[in-house]
């Protein structure tokens, strides 16, 4: 059993003044983006999709490939069909193929993909919405990719290979951290089942983003989300003539930098346009392209082209051309008819140096809608949580004011307040008789009444850190408990993996997760598992 809370994600200090401000509909942010997270908004994309010409049947017939080899759900199957109909459209997310998928919002993107899509057909009848996971797996960061957290445990796979991290093979190294999960996860309840989930989808050999695909489908295929492996020939073939126009005219480069300026003058920009926004991307390679004079050159090989050579490569092998971050939704659009992308606040930042882009390509730019967020609480956590008397908002504040806040609930915070007051009343009858014998005198007195009130709250310091030290047990209790909730300071979402929960609930944990997930209420939420008490009082 799961019971939700939420707060407003400016409450939980955790996220830039961008994305609350988006959130907040900020005067500021209103000419970087279309269409509000709203009904409204989304409605006015689908006006705008509409309108839009798009690639349907390259695009189904590339989903039906990637399919041919997986079992596909009834759900999927219908939705891929579903996408040659002019009435249907895409509710998109999308993150890179990380190991065992990485941290939890991973999942949490998906399943608001998944919900969104579900609404939307309530919200905008006689329309079909299909949620779609773009899987990055052309992405090169190994680092970023090749580990997860599993109730603070790293396992870290240690590869040689190189280029995109999709395209690698799965070894004996990656099983092993297999067989090191289950000896940690088989005792939960649902933990073989897990580890059997796992050992289907990633075997010897098989590619990281065809095991991707796999574990998304296991986990997500019932409700009908469709998988889309971008690294697809005919796909990328759609985007030749962007592509050219970023090799030889540079187009991208100026049309984001100027957007950027702008945006730079509120905020701190996400993302840098370079003057060739691709990678070159074959075999084990994935590297910048760069021009110097009339050549080409691949950055950190000897690979190289004549202009001509580099048009003809293009026109030949578009599948070797890889957007960077400033071109990667625009790839993303022009295969999708697309009308809302789900995305964590970084994402969305950069997204709102692309409108001017889509705008001078002509393609439609979607609402942008902030991901959901969770924190889970297990019943012990909850049970400490209750024990210090928090409430769900005071979860996300800091050790010292959540101590700070003990103390003065127990009644041992020491304060200086009367102290303080009466101090002032003497220093202004002092000031007011000094005055009448000089003037000048005023100013000393002042100089000695600040002198006096810092070293008073410098005491009342110090008799809070001995009230503080004297509940040493409280305090020990109150750090596990923010440790466990908050990584090193950071949301648990960005650390964890979805393992030890699932092993504990199973396919259940999915289901509350879709159940509590908002589609466009954007608030935190906060869920507790209980099996026979709700959440957090307050």
């Amino acid at each position: 059993m799961f019971t939700a809370d939420t707060v407003a994600y400016a409450a939980t200090n955790q996220f830039s003044r961008i994305v609350t401000d988006y959130l907040a509909g900020a005067e500021t942010l209103a000419p970087f983006y279309t269409h509000r997270p709203d009904v409204e908004g989304l409605k006015a994309a689908l006006e705008a999709r509409k309108a839009a010409p798009g690639h349907r049947a390259v695009l189904v017939e590339a989903l039906r490939r990637q399919y041919a080899s997986t079992f596909s759900k009834e759900a999927v199957s219908a939705n891929i069909e579903a996408l040659l109909d002019e009435r249907t459209f895409t509710v998109t997310t999308a993150h890179q193929p990380n190991l065992l998928s990485g941290p939890l919002y991973f999942v949490y993107k998906i399943l608001h993909a998944i919900r969104l899509a579900t609404q939307l057909e309530k919200d905008l009848p006689g329309h079909r919405f299909v949620p779609v996971f773009y899987m990055g797996s052309e992405d090169a960061d190994l680092a970023e990719l090749n580990h997860f957290t599993v109730q603070g445990k790293r396992y870290v796979w240690n590869t040689q290979q190189t280029g995109a991290v999709g395209r690698m093979r799965i070894d004996k190294q990656l099983l092993s951290l297999l067989t090191e999960l289950e000896g940690q996860l088989a005792v939960a309840p649902k933990g073989a089942e897990l580890m059997a989930l796992l050992r289907r989808c990633y075997t010897e050999g098989r590619s990281i983003q065809d095991a991707t695909f796999a574990w998304v489908h296991e986990l997500f295929g019932r409700y009908g989300l469709v998988v889309l492996i971008a690294d697809d020939p005919s796909l990328k073939a759609l985007m030749k003539p962007v592509f050219e126009a970023d090799l030889f005219r540079q187009e991208a480069a100026g049309i984001v930098a100027a957007t950027s300026e702008r945006l730079q003058a509120h905020y701190n920009v996400q993302a840098h346009p370079r003057e060739i926004n691709l990678f070159y991307l074959k075999d084990d390679i994935r590297a910048r392209i760069e021009q110097r004079g009339d050549e080409f050159f691949v950055v950190g090989t000897d690979i190289r082209f004549s202009a001509t050579e580099m048009l003809a490569e293009l026109e030949s092998h578009p599948e070797r051309f890889s957007p960077n971050v400033i071109l990667r939704g625009l790839y993303q659009e022009t295969i999708l008819p697309n009308v809302a992308f789900i995305g964590g606040g970084g994402e969305l930042a950069y997204w709102l140096q692309l409108k001017e882009l889509f705008a001078h390509y002509a393609v439609p730019f979607p609402a942008l809608v902030l991901r959901n967020s969770f924190l889970l609480l297990d019943e012990r956590q909850q049970e400490l949580a209750a024990s210090l008397q928090l409430d769900t908002e005071s979860l996300f504040q800091s050790e010292l004011d959540l101590m700070n806040r003990h103390l003065k609930l127990q009644g041992r915070k020491p304060e200086l307040n009367g102290e303080v007051s009466e101090l002032r009343q003497l220093y202004e009858k002092l000031a007011g008789g000094a005055v009448q014998i000089d003037v000048t005198l005023g100013r000393h007195v002042a100089a000695l009444q600040a002198r006096a009130l810092n070293q008073l709250e410098a005491l009342e310091k110090k008799m809070q850190r001995a009230a503080r030290k004297k509940e040493d047990a409280t305090a020990r209790q109150l750090h596990k408990l923010k440790e466990q909730l908050f990584p090193k300071n950071g949301l648990q979402e960005r650390v964890e993996n979805v393992s030890s929960w699932y092993a504990q609930e199973g396919p259940a944990f999915i289901e509350a997760l879709l159940e509590h997930s908002g589609a466009l209420e954007q608030r935190f939420t906060v869920l507790y598992r209980s099996h026979s008490a709700s959440g957090l009082a307050g």
